[in-house]
């Protein structure tokens, strides 16, 4: 295995982890309360499970939803913001709620940085994010 490789996906950990428990798919699909397709499309990535499938899925694996969650942002963690950070480990809020928090954060610095490229500051008391007016006197 190369040095670049990339961390596993939320699907290939389940299908790892599957595999290791020595369950074919459409057993463990059947313990799980779920399609063979569906399944099959979650293990390569093509569908992510639902909250309510990857705590079913979790359960037969005999572990969390959020550990494997955690395991498939783990290598990816040193570079994440540590507001993102902050976000994936406050178990407080449901996977639902991180997943739109980090969506809304990643937004926010997209926005900012655009406009820093575009040689607009950002830092200005008013500055809305979603604007897409220069402010006057620039």
């Amino acid at each position: 295995m190369a040095d670049d490789a990339k961390p596993p996906t939320l699907g290939e950990l389940i299908r790892q982890q599957r595999e290791l428990a020595a369950v074919p798919m459409r057993t463990f699909a059947e313990m799980v309360g779920i399609s063979n397709p569906y399944l099959s499309q979650i293990e390569r990535n093509l569908r992510a499970p639902s909250e309510q499938v990857l705590e079913a899925i979790a359960e037969h694996l005999h572990t969390s939803a959020d550990i494997l969650t955690a395991k498939a942002h783990r290598a990816d963690a040193e570079e994440v913001a540590e507001v993102v950070a902050a976000i994936r480990r406050d178990g407080d809020l449901t996977k639902a709620q991180r997943a739109s928090l980090e969506e809304m954060y990643d937004t926010f610095r997209q926005v900012t940085l655009e406009k820093r490229r575009r040689g607009r500051g950002s830092d200005r008391a008013g500055d809305g994010a979603g604007e897409g007016m220069a402010a006057a006197g620039d």
